[in-house]
């Protein structure tokens, strides 16, 4: 059993895994469908209004925290190379760090960043709304399972 620094290490990871997965559920099963079903005007709006939102320190200490925190156990992992749950502990800090960080980085911000650049009412929102929501709802299933994934293996790590 991981003990003494690794077990503090790996129960932080699997706190703050299990919180991001949380937060990009909800935005999967329901934030995102009931965006969808609103006037595409109204649908940008609330998006937008909700990724200035985001970036506020309360959401960003725990992903960005999260995320040093996952390189960190990887680090730490290669360098000293414990006993036990070695591997564990590199798959979750790997399905964090791309499945989570990494997907956000490469397919969520870009989508933001594109969304927040259009005025809600126009016509070039209203035509970009349908295909921004299906395709950044469909990589956040990938961060959700990323990041639930990272969760479940910090456990087995520290079983």
């Amino acid at each position: 059993m991981i003990d003494g620094p690794y077990f503090v290490l790996t129960l932080l990871g699997v706190l703050g895994t299990g919180l991001v997965a949380g937060v990009f559920c909800g935005f999967s099963t329901f934030v995102m469908r009931g965006l969808a079903t609103l006037p595409p005007a109204q649908g940008v709006a609330a998006m937008n209004a909700i990724n200035r939102a985001a970036v506020r320190p309360a959401f960003m200490l725990v992903f960005i925290g999260t995320s040093v925190l996952t390189a960190v156990i990887a680090v730490v992992t290669f360098v000293l190379g414990p006993d036990e749950g070695t591997v564990e502990l590199l798959l979750g800090s790997a399905h964090h760090l791309f499945g989570s960080f990494g997907v956000t980085v490469a397919a969520n911000v870009p989508r933001n960043t594109a969304l927040l650049r259009l005025e809600p009412g126009t016509a070039e929102a209203a035509a970009y709304w349908p295909s921004y929501v299906r395709e950044w709802t469909a990589w956040n299933h990938v961060r959700t399972v990323a990041s639930a994934a990272a969760a479940v293996v910090y456990v087995l790590a520290l079983a």
